[in-house]
């Protein structure tokens, strides 16, 4: 086994790094404070392929992989993760039209989310149905050629500022398994019937717009479906199986980044005389914390790599998902404990940093659920 990154590898993490420290990091606090979507950053993140990035050549994309948006995403976090949420999630839900969509569906929506030109949204999180997915309650109702869509969603990311939204929807509720009950189907933000409410006062990831949408007798054409009906699940199923490697690398890049701060203050705060870092307490901390990160960045690589090789391991992403979000958690706390009553204070990055983290643990499956799928497979 080769564990080297190439050199390509290599590039796309300097130029991540470099966008990071340059776009992203002055305007972190600001974003963080006002709850502000940053689009002008996602426009410029997308001129040089940084959204999407696993859109194909053919469609305006860089034609990436899942090991390669992993890399960007990585360092793009270790930065500030409420902006690289805004800008991964940029064409959330992008996958799914890759993946299942028809050449017409392709060419309409994947171009402009690659150009930074459109924003898509993934509905699928209700007010009753989150890691209970297959509770989904959204209908949607064929009549003539349009599809007819009622229902709400809840923690909708872009839901506020999307142009449109892989909608998962009750299509066939009589069927007999749970799971051949609901489709995707796409929906234009502006059409009649669609209504967006901004969830505020969240306790972190301030810079990505989450919001609750209503469908209120939505209509859109029957070739707003993507892939098959009656096979929604198992397409968000595939779906969740590619992108929760990303989530995985947004939890060690938050926790470098932690990681980072932590060891720039213990080096420049001096206590009793000397650095904070000579004390062989603190680096014991950071030799544990540094240890954690490397685990979870070497799982989160290779289930990046095996969703590449068409062999997406659900459990390994499972793993390399909860311990991600774990990690990050743990790693931000011994941060802030590390900055003391300065860590406490917004105006030191760790404190943001510990607030972000939180949500690593929840969205894109909670790390309870992730341990379901893993204990299942031990059965």
């Amino acid at each position: 086994m080769d564990y080297d990154l190439s050199e390509e590898h290599k590039l796309i993490q300097e130029t991540a790094r470099r966008f990071a420290l340059q776009e992203i990091a002055p305007l972190a606090k600001e974003c963080d404070r006002q709850e502000r979507y940053p689009r002008e950053v996602v426009r410029k993140a997308a001129e040089i392929g940084l959204v999407g990035p696993t859109i194909p050549e053919e469609y305006g994309g860089p034609g990436f992989g899942f090991l390669e948006q992993a890399l960007i995403v990585e360092q793009m976090a270790r930065v500030d993760l409420g902006i690289t949420q805004a800008i991964e999630s940029a064409a959330f839900g992008s996958q799914n039209i890759a993946f299942f969509g028809t050449e017409e569906q392709k060419q309409k929506y994947l171009p402009a989310l690659a150009a930074g030109e459109a924003i898509a949204a993934g509905a699928y999180t209700e007010p009753d149905a989150g890691t209970d997915i297959a509770s989904a309650r959204t209908k949607a109702v064929a009549e003539g050629d349009e599809w007819v869509i009622t229902g709400n969603k809840m923690f909708i990311t872009n839901g506020t500022v999307c142009d449109y939204m892989a909608v998962f929807c009750l299509t066939d509720p009589e069927a007999a398994s749970p799971h051949q009950r609901h489709s995707l189907i796409m929906v234009e933000s502006d059409r009649p019937g669609v209504v967006a409410t901004p969830i505020k006062g969240k306790m972190g990831l301030r810079a990505s717009d989450t919001a609750e949408v209503a469908f209120d007798q939505v209509r859109v054409p029957l070739d707003n479906l993507v892939g098959t009906r009656g096979q929604g699940f198992k397409q968000l199923m595939h779906f969740f199986d590619a992108t929760r490697t990303t989530v995985a690398c947004q939890g060690v890049g938050l926790a470098q980044g932690a990681l980072d701060l932590a060891v720039a203050y213990a080096k420049e705060r001096i206590t009793f005389g000397r650095p904070l870092i000579t004390n062989q307490a603190i680096q014991f901390t950071l030799a544990e914390m540094a240890t954690r990160i490397e685990l979870v960045r070497q799982a989160t690589y290779k289930a990046a790599w095996l969703v590449d090789q068409d062999r997406p391991d659900p459990v390994l992403n499972s793993m390399a998902k909860y311990y991600a979000g774990e990690t990050a958690v743990w790693v931000c706390n011994q941060a802030l404990q590390i900055h003391g009553g300065y860590g406490y204070v917004d105006e030191y990055d760790i404190s943001r940093f510990y607030r972000d983290a939180k949500i690593l643990e929840i969205y894109e499956g909670t790390k309870e659920a992730e341990k379901m799928v893993i204990g299942r497979r031990m059965l």
